[in-house]
C-alpha cells in the first residue's frame, strides 16, 4: 500500500509544533545554515576546490530538484543562468502568491514552518551571493504574512539575518511583500513588475529573462515556496540523498492538493511518481475513493489551467510496451506530459459522474476571464468571449455550433500571448471541449431545440 513520504510536511500536522523559532530550532532547525557557513572550500564534481556557495549550487544541480511552481523547471539550471559578471546587485524573490484554483500547500508551509522556508531563503540566497530577498505573499493569506513578519524578527534577532550572518561576514535581509490577490503575479515578470510598483504586466522573453534582467534591470531568482524549502533539505543531506527519493528525472518529494468529489480532500507529500494517480484518489492514505455509488468521469491533475483527462483514457508513454492507463498513470512530471497534461501546481482535481462539465468549464473560464491582465488581445478578448459562450450555453441558451467556436477561440489564444497565461485559459477549454465533445453538441440542439418549439407555440 503506498504511504506518504513527508519531508517537508513532517512537522505541520503535529499539535504541539507551532510556527515559533524556538519550536524549529528543537526540531533541528538552522542545522543546515550553520553547518553551510562553517563550510571550507572543498572538491568539487570536477575535482577542483570551490567555495561553500558553489557546493551548494552544485548540490541543488546533482539533486535535480525541479520547480514546484507549475513549470518543473530544474532549479540548478535555472540557477546557473544567472548573471554573476554583470557587477549588478542579484536577487531572490519567493513566489508565494499561491493562486492557481485547486492549489493549497505552499500556505500550509507559510503558515505552520515558516521558518522552514525562511532557511531554504537564507541558503538559497548564501548560494547565489544575494544580500536581499523578497517573499512575495498572496493578498489574501493576511495572517500567513504576519507570521513571517514575526518569523523574519526572530531570525533577526537570533542573527540568522542581518548584517553578519552567524557571525559568518555574509549579510542579508528579507523582506515580505503583500500582492493584491492578482493571478497574473504567480507568473514570474508579472510578479516582478508588481513588486517594482508597477502594473503586473509580463515582460517578454527575451530580453527580461529574470536571470538576467529582472528586479530593477538586475540578476534576479525566483523560486516557489515548495522548492525553496527543498533546497534546505539539500544543504542538510546533500543531493545524492535528495536524489534518491523519487524516480529518475522526477527527484524528491512532491506535495500534492486534492480535491473535488473525493471522500479524503487535503494535501500529501508523496515521493514524485512513486504514487499514480489512482491511488492517489482511490487509496485509503489519500483521497479514500468516490463518493458512494459514484463513478470517475474526469481528473484535472495540476490545477484548473491543465488540460482535463477523462476517466478510462490511455496513454503510450515512453519506455512502455503497452499503453497505461489513466488510473496508473505515476504522478511525475514526465508522464504527466507524455499523457498530454501537466502536473502543474500539484492540484488534482477530481470529478465524478455528477459533475456537469459545461458549468465547470464556465467556471474555470470565468476564472481566467477575471484574471486577464489585459495586456494581449488575445488574450483579454478571447479570454472574455469564451466565458460569455460558456455562461450562455450553461443557462440553457446555447448552439449547436458552440462546440466548434470555443475551439476556434481557443486555437486562436493558444501561442499568441507574452505570457502562459494564454495556455492557461486556453486548454481547459480545448481539453474539455474535445474529450466531452458529445455533452457540449447535445447541449446546444436542445437549446435550439427548445427555442424553436417555444417559437413555434
Amino acid at each position: 500500500m503506498p504511504q506518504e513520504h513527508r519531508l517537508i510536511l513532517k512537522h505541520v500536522d503535529d499539535p504541539n509544533y507551532g510556527p515559533d523559532l524556538a519550536t524549529y530550532r528543537k526540531h533541528g532547525g538552522y542545522r543546515a545554515l550553520t553547518k553551510a557557513l562553517k563550510m571550507k572550500r572543498k572538491r568539487g564534481a570536477k575535482g577542483a576546490l570551490i567555495t561553500p556557495q558553489e557546493w551548494l549550487r552544485e548540490e541543488v544541480s546533482r539533486s535535480q530538484l525541479r520547480g514546484r511552481g507549475g513549470a518543473g523547471f530544474s532549479c540548478g539550471l535555472k540557477w546557473s543562468f544567472v548573471d554573476r559578471k554583470s557587477g549588478k546587485p542579484i536577487y531572490l524573490i519567493c513566489n508565494a502568491d499561491e493562486s492557481e484554483p485547486g492549489t493549497f500547500k505552499d500556505r500550509q508551509i507559510i503558515y505552520k514552518d515558516p521558518h522552514q522556508l525562511l532557511e531554504g531563503i537564507i541558503l538559497s540566497s548564501w548560494a547565489n551571493d544575494v544580500e536581499l530577498a523578497y517573499i512575495y505573499i498572496r493578498g489574501e493569506f493576511v495572517e500567513g504574512a504576519r507570521i513571517l513578519e514575526r518569523a523574519i524578527a526572530e531570525a533577526r534577532r537570533q542573527g540568522y539575518l542581518g548584517k553578519n550572518v552567524l557571525d559568518s561576514g555574509y549579510k542579508l535581509e528579507v523582506h515580505v511583500h503583500r500582492g493584491a490577490g492578482a493571478y497574473i503575479c504567480g507568473e514570474e515578470t508579472g510578479l516582478i513588475e508588481s513588486l517594482e510598483g508597477k502594473r503586473a504586466y509580463p515582460r517578454i522573453k527575451p530580453p527580461y529573462f529574470p536571470a538576467v534582467l529582472g528586479l530593477y534591470q538586475c540578476p534576479t531568482i525566483v523560486n516557489n515556496v515548495e522548492t525553496l524549502c527543498a533546497v534546505k533539505h539539500i544543504a542538510d543531506n546533500g543531493g545524492d540523498a535528495y536524489a534518491k527519493l523519487g524516480t529518475p528525472n522526477n527527484t524528491g518529494t512532491r506535495i500534492v492538493c486534492l480535491s473535488g468529489h473525493v471522500q479524503r480532500p487535503g494535501y500529501f507529500e508523496v515521493e514524485v511518481g512513486k504514487v499514480t494517480i489512482g491511488e492517489l484518489i482511490f487509496d485509503a492514505n489519500f483521497g479514500g475513493g468516490l463518493r458512494p455509488g459514484r463513478r470517475l468521469k474526469a481528473v484535472i491533475p495540476g490545477g484548473s489551467s491543465a488540460k482535463v483527462f477523462r476517466a478510462g483514457e490511455t496513454f503510450q508513454l515512453k519506455g512502455q510496451k503497452k499503453k497505461v492507463k489513466l488510473l496508473d498513470l505515476p504522478y511525475d512530471f514526465d508522464s504527466l506530459l507524455q499523457a498530454g497534461s501537466m502536473s502543474g501546481s500539484g492540484a488534482i482535481i477530481v470529478l465524478d459522474d455528477t459533475a456537469d462539465m459545461i458549468a465547470a468549464l464556465a467556471n474555470i473560464a470565468d476564472f481566467y476571464a477575471h484574471e486577464s491582465c489585459g495586456q494581449c488581445t488575445p488574450c483579454r478578448e478571447g479570454s472574455l468571449w469564451m466565458s460569455k459562450a460558456l455562461r450562455r450555453l450553461a443557462g440553457g441558451q446555447g448552439r449547436r455550433q458552440d462546440a466548434e467556436q470555443l475551439l476556434h477561440i481557443a486555437r486562436n489564444i493558444q501561442g499568441r500571448t507574452i505570457c502562459a497565461f494564454g495556455e492557461a485559459c486556453a486548454w481547459p477549454v480545448m481539453s474539455v471541449v474535445e474529450k466531452f465533445r458529445e455533452e457540449f453538441e447535445t447541449r446546444g440542439e436542445e437549446h435550439e431545440r427548445a427555442a424553436t418549439e417555444a417559437k413555434t407555440n
